[in-house]
């Protein structure tokens, strides 16, 4: 009889994707992790979907994730998105499954839309066996309950949040959700089941989801790269330990392993073993300026000493970063991207979420704890629809709804929050001529309106809470006041009544000292941010 430690173990059966979806039951709760694509567990959504077309199960599915899962176009929760099989979602971030949205316009799934970190802290009661989470994030926003509960639909009709007073002070109390079976990635398991994340560029909220569905009494799968040798994985390296694994398959695929949606394997996403300082990059000529390069820089000068723990949200706001690399201030910050990356070079597009040459990679909970207890210094996120409440929508657009992510936690809680984004949308063409801005286009949807699709941030809420808070555009900067928002500079070249008054739904306030925006950002000479950051000027 073999002796030892092993023997007595109760081991993880090893299966196919195939055989791993026979086994989930109608009527499921299926929760995962991935960041985008970074992670996705994709054999094992691209084998649902087909059992579903196939055979008509599982069906009434519930799925629970708190960053987005998908490409935006046919991969992972998009397998998914077939009526009848999804019966609820409740999730941080959609803008990845827009096979989803038809389903929740037409009321045909219940939908709750959680803020990012939230989501996080649901887990980890579930994990504890807390039936809920407590916390002020969400706040004055869609999420509270006095303007939705977080609900996306009207088919949503459980109270998923509740709000509740704690000592005189308000908070939301979020739901923790029972989990049937959890479905995720890590690179390699051994024989006894332990897995590692050796090969994955993020964490995520693995360990968490893992501990809940177990603690629920539900199974565990986790799609691998490979198997290796018990001992192969020092017990250090095991991101989610063998007690807490049903199930393992192997990719039958490289292509169901890649690091990011963009990218194959880069080391450079989780090591600084080979690390280099690129190049700093010249400053584009002013003559082919963009909007994004000019709120970039613009973006760029409202850095000050003090906003040493950084933030970028996805899109307009990364045009901040690319400044800060050109006018040579990087070493002086240190950037941040909620999936629990600290440092290193956020990379964007299809590999959003993950850094190059990371300082440090941590769970994602964790993060959050760090968000929500106000870590950040300085954050910089994106513009949608702005009203004169001085309110945001960034998370629901008509019929297409994107979802807060992590924005909700990050800008109710960052010490300062910069605001990126054009002042219209939709055709808007500028031109920069002898430090000036021209409008050659004016672009046919206001952005500044009465009446918002959706409230991701509530400006009368956070104008109490004395923080410094801005809207970037290309033509005007504005900031948040308790009498409502006030315009504190234009562009130079611009005319206020014409180019700016004309193309919003109210009047702002106009501070007594009103700018012209610093005409070096319409130039392509420094912004000398060097100087000012080290104290120099």
């Amino acid at each position: 009889m073999k002796k030892g430690y092993d023997c007595y173990m109760k081991k993880p059966r090893v299966i196919t994707a195939d055989e791993a979806v026979k086994l989930i039951k109608d009527g499921s709760t299926i929760a995962t992790c991935s960041f985008f694509m970074t992670g996705a567990p994709e054999e094992i959504w691209e084998n649902i979907g087909k059992r579903y077309e196939q055979e008509q199960h599982p069906k009434d599915l519930t799925l629970v994730w708190a960053s987005g899962v998908g490409d935006g176009s046919d991969r992972g929760f998009n397998h998914l998105c077939h009526e009848g099989q999804i019966k609820r979602v409740m999730g941080g971030h959609f803008g990845r499954t827009r096979k989803m949205y038809p389903l929740i316009a037409e009321n045909k799934i219940e939908a709750y839309n959680i803020p990012q970190g939230a989501m996080c802290q649901m887990y980890r009661a579930a994990a504890a066996g807390t039936p809920f989470a407590i916390t002020r994030v969400g706040l004055g926003t869609f999420v509270d309950p006095d303007f939705g509960g977080g609900r996306l639909n009207d088919a949503a009709k459980e109270d998923i949040v509740t709000k509740i007073e704690i000592d005189g002070e308000q908070f939301l109390k979020y739901k923790a959700p029972k989990i049937d079976y959890a479905i995720l990635r890590g690179t390699e398991a051994d024989e006894n089941g332990n897995i590692s994340f050796r090969k994955e560029a993020l964490s995520w909220e693995s360990l968490s989801v893992a501990t809940a569905a177990r603690n629920a009494g539900g199974k565990i799968i986790v799609q691998v790269e490979q198997i290796v040798k018990n001992g192969a994985i020092e017990p250090k390296d095991v991101k989610i330990p063998c007690i807490m694994v049903d199930y393992v398959i192997v990719a039958s695929d490289p292509k169901y392993q890649w690091m990011t949606q963009g990218c194959e394997f880069d080391e450079a996403y989780i090591s600084k073993r080979k690390y280099y300082v690129p190049a700093r990059q010249p400053a584009p000529d002013c003559t082919t300026f963009t909007i994004r390069e000019i709120i970039g820089r613009r973006g760029a000068m409202a850095l000050e000493p003090a906003d040493y723990v950084l933030n970028f949200g996805v899109g307009v706001p990364e045009s901040v970063a690319a400044v800060m690399n050109y006018e040579n201030i990087n070493q002086h910050f240190i950037s941040t991207i909620e999936p629990g990356i600290i440092g290193g070079l956020a990379q964007g597009g299809t590999d959003f979420g993950s850094s190059k040459y990371p300082e440090a990679i941590i769970d994602e909970p964790y993060q959050f704890d760090f968000y929500d207890g106000g870590g950040i210094d300085c954050t910089f996120l994106g513009l949608a629809e702005v009203n004169e409440k001085v309110s945001i929508n960034v998370s629901r657009f008509g019929p297409s709804s994107p979802g807060c992510g992590g924005f909700i936690n990050i800008s109710q809680n960052a010490k300062k929050v910069v605001f990126c984004g054009s002042f219209t949308a939709k055709g808007l063409e500028i031109k920069v001529e002898n430090k000036k801005l021209k409008i050659v286009k004016e672009g046919t949807k206001k952005k500044f309106v009465k009446e918002l699709g959706h409230l991701t941030f509530n400006g009368e809420y956070e104008s109490k809470k004395n923080k410094k808070v801005l809207y970037l555009t290309e033509r005007a900067v504005f900031e948040l006041t308790e009498q409502g928002l006030m315009l504190t500079e234009i562009a130079p070249g611009i005319d206020i009544e014409k180019d700016i008054l004309a193309h919003m739904e109210f009047k702002p306030l106009i501070s007594d000292q009103l700018k012209i925006m610093d005409e070096r950002i319409f130039s392509s000479e420094s912004l000398e941010l060097a100087q000012k950051i080290e104290g120099k000027s």
